[in-house]
């Protein structure tokens, strides 16, 4: 790949200032335009995770709904917020860009919030309140399609602002930086980790000081406040317009991937040319020619009285290759998914644990959701640590700029995943035990080990999938790459619906109970633990067989192709 950095401090035509010129460096992007780019992602955060972690609680205690039936609300919900971060990618590679659609879709948040913010005061969207004898012979009257109505479409109002700005914001953060500059692109491994740190400290406050605004003054207030927050991001968003670097939207990606596969069909018969260089626009390529997925050079094999150049009849090395390069992600896409389905449940039913467990001290009981506190600070304590610890030290024996690679990454938050719930399905075993024959509760903090585990391998999956969707999709394809990475979170809560429901249906209710100590919530944890082992093993499998972007790009230099 060529760069088009000029003498001059201008980047690549492909991205430009607020006015439609080329950009100069020296007065646009680096950490300032980042930094006001983090504020949006932090309002996000505190937003969604003060909605998130403290939903269940709400759901059950306020709504009257089953443990597994408002787990599953939680999960589709953060299903479709990842899961709209896709389409929300597509749109901005294929028309809006970045800025705009993160502009856009910030704004909806809003309104989604303040929707919230009405169907959780108004006193009528809710069901009679319950005594505890009452619940405890679950006679409690569950809210009625007409109360959840509201509930349900400020939610996922919601899910759609937020998947929005999800799928853009790091991609549009990270064209602050040019990978073709050494300075810049060093400044960009800390732009990642930046990014996850203000993740962590919005996720911070909302499960501290928003879920205790929730639980003792309000819902409303605590949801207003989110509002409030979001709206200022899209105040400051604006405000630094022409600080900006942005990429021209460069059309449909998805337009490009199936036509190359629809050519690929269609010339399918003809046989391969006798040298790779006879495919069309082989000399002109923007990336490298390879030989995976080798079915796909028939879409760029040209005919007789073919137009080269009409994209419709006949594809070019490039698009061919940026399709390849797509396909290569699917296989890591996969096997991320099921640390998702274990991260999920700390917004569930480690949640609810907590609920059944004793959470004084001294004279102050802790919000349930506020237990997910010790999730975020490992996560900001990993975080700080991989900038200032990990990679300085790993570069030492790797020559690494990353210091470790962003699937070495991944793998190490798997393994984390997998002990947590081994650790979650003990500390569940010994409170169910605690309660049911000792008839005492044990302290809450047991939950922090899971809380801490699970918060370390999300400080390194997060961060490690994050970089390798960006890094290694296609340039035209980043907002569609991002969007490819959240739609791993969102089939990783969707899965843990999935879940939920089929052993709650095999074990006729008998592991799901509302009372935690009729159930057997060890034993779904415990299924989990076994599934992230198979899991890691594919994924080490895959992982390994990979080739990263650069890296080919290199050998086929070496093998004098290109």
């Amino acid at each position: 790949m060529t760069s088009d950095v000029e003498k001059d401090g201008t980047h690549d035509a492909t991205l430009v200032d607020f006015r439609g010129k080329p950009v100069d460096k020296s007065r646009t992007g680096g950490w300032l335009a980042a930094g006001l780019i983090l504020v949006t992602e932090l309002s996000e955060r505190i937003c969604v995770m003060g909605i998130a972690t403290n939903l269940v609680t709400y759901l059950v205690g306020d709504l009257h709904i089953s443990s597994a039936k408002s787990a599953t609300i939680v999960t589709n919900f953060m299903g479709t917020l990842n899961l709209l971060g896709l389409f929300a990618g597509f749109l901005a590679d294929a028309k809006l860009g970045r800025y705009l659609t993160v502009a856009i879709f910030a704004t909806i948040t809003v309104l989604g919030v303040t929707l919230l913010t009405i169907a959780t005061t108004i006193p009528s969207m809710r069901p009679p309140p319950c005594t505890e004898s009452r619940s405890q012979q679950h006679q409690c009257i569950e809210a009625n399609g007409r109360q959840l109505a509201m509930l349900y479409a400020a939610l996922y109002t919601i899910a759609l602002g937020g998947g929005g700005i999800k799928s853009n914001v790091s991609g549009f953060g990270s064209d602050q930086f040019d990978m073709n500059d050494p300075k810049e692109e060093k400044a960009m491994v800390f732009f990642f980790n930046r990014f996850y740190f203000c993740i962590s400290i919005g996720s911070l406050f909302a499960v501290t000081v928003l879920v205790y605004i929730q639980d003792n003054v309000g819902r409303g207030w605590g949801y207003g406040i989110s509002a409030f927050t979001i709206a200022i991001a899209v105040i400051v968003l604006l405000c630094g317009t022409q600080l900006y670097r942005f990429k021209k939207p460069q059309g449909s990606p998805l337009t490009i991937i199936w036509r190359v596969i629809l050519l690929a069909w269609k010339k399918r018969r003809l046989p391969y040319p006798s040298d790779s260089n006879m495919l069309n626009g082989y000399f002109d390529a923007k990336a490298a020619h390879t030989d995976k997925f080798r079915i796909l050079d028939k879409a760029a094999i040209l005919e007789d009285n073919d137009d080269k150049n009409n994209s419709w009849i006949v594809s070019n090395v490039t698009q061919v290759e940026e399709v390849k390069l797509v396909l290569k992600l699917i296989p890591i896409w996969a096997t991320c998914i099921l640390f998702w389905t274990v991260y999920s449940q700390m917004m569930t039913f480690t949640t609810e644990q907590a609920i059944f467990m004793n959470r004084k001290v001294g004279s102050f009981e802790i919000p349930a959701g506020s237990f997910s506190t010790f999730l975020f600070i490992t996560i900001l304590l990993f975080t700080s640590l991989n900038e200032r610890l990990f990679v300085p030290i790993a570069r030492k024996f790797t020559n690494n700029i990353q210091g470790i690679t962003s699937l070495q990454r991944i793998g190490t938050g798997l393994i984390f995943s997998m002990v947590a719930m081994v650790v979650a399905a003990l500390v569940e075993r010994q409170r169910r035990s605690s309660a049911v024959d000792a008839k005492t509760q044990i302290t809450a903090f047991w939950l922090v080990p899971q809380f801490f585990l699970v918060g370390a391998g999300e400080a390194f999956v997060y961060v490690g999938q994050l970089e390798f969707f960006i890094r290694e999709a296609p340039e035209k394809m980043k907002s569609m790459s991002t969007g490819l990475f959240l739609s791993t979170i969102s089939m990783g809560f969707f899965v843990s619906s999935l879940l939920v429901s089929l052993v709650d249906e095999a074990t006729k209710g008998s592991w799901l109970r509302s009372n935690f100590n009729e159930g057997r919530l060890n034993y779904f944890y415990l299924m989990l633990a076994v599934l992230g082992l198979l899991n890691f093993l594919v994924f080490v499998t895959v992982a390994m067989r990979h080739q990263y972007k650069n890296q080919q790009f290199i050998a086929t230099n070496d093998n004098g192709e290109a």
